[in-house]
């Protein structure tokens, strides 16, 4: 198969279904299609990650890393009304789809770009993701050094990565990418294990 969820322009059924899910505490209604990750619901990756981070600050600049329909961003949205919260996703039907819910649940604290829309001086305060693993090692390591390094003193990233696809192997990666990238010091421990994934939780220092 030739087009996947990664695609820019996805082809397949572009026919929204409206589907039920739990985040942020609450059941609430967004909106799916063909052509995306997870179109049916919360994947187990995503729902590890929510289940497993601390409640984000009250304020600040936040980022979804590929954001799908929106499960990490909305969730964002919804515990943190006065925060910014940046959702990228190359996949325009996606992309569209988390600009409709966040309107669908009443959040104007969300901002869908593409990823080269975003100043490369732009900085982040949190960042939460479930990356696009299945992009292939090489574009995965260029996505992970374009976005991790733009952490501000202080600020914290937390990823899932399932452990079958290569999430011990990405831990020290990560370390040593950090350490290459920036002057800045940052540290990178295991948070947690979960259903087959694990939390790695990335800090830099103030």
């Amino acid at each position: 198969m030739n087009d996947h969820y990664f695609s820019v322009v996805p082809s397949g059924d572009a026919h929204r279904n409206t589907i039920d899910v739990r985040i942020a505490g609450r059941q609430v209604q967004v909106e799916t299609a063909g052509g995306i990750f997870s179109p049916d619901g919360l994947d187990r990756g995503t729902q590890v990650l929510l289940d497993a981070v601390p409640d984000p600050p009250d304020t600040g600049e936040f980022l979804d890393i590929g954001s799908g329909w929106g499960p990490v961003a909305l969730t964002m949205g919804l515990l943190a009304p006065k925060a910014q919260i940046t959702a990228i996703e190359v996949n325009e039907r996606a992309a569209a789809l988390t600009a409709a819910n966040a309107v669908r649940l009443g959040l104007s604290n969300i901002v869908v770009q593409h990823p080269d829309e975003v100043s490369q001086a732009a900085g982040f305060d949190l960042i939460w993701s479930n990356p696009p693993i299945r992009i292939g090692k090489a574009a995965l390591h260029e996505l992970l050094a374009r976005w991790l390094p733009a952490l501000n003193p202080g600020g914290q990233a937390w990823l899932v990565v399932a452990k079958k696809l290569g999430a011990d192997s990405l831990l020290p990666w990560i370390t040593t990418m950090l350490a290459s990238q920036s002057d800045a010091e940052f540290h990178v421990r295991r948070a947690a294990t979960d259903k087959g994934f694990r939390i790695i939780h990335i800090e830099r220092s103030l």
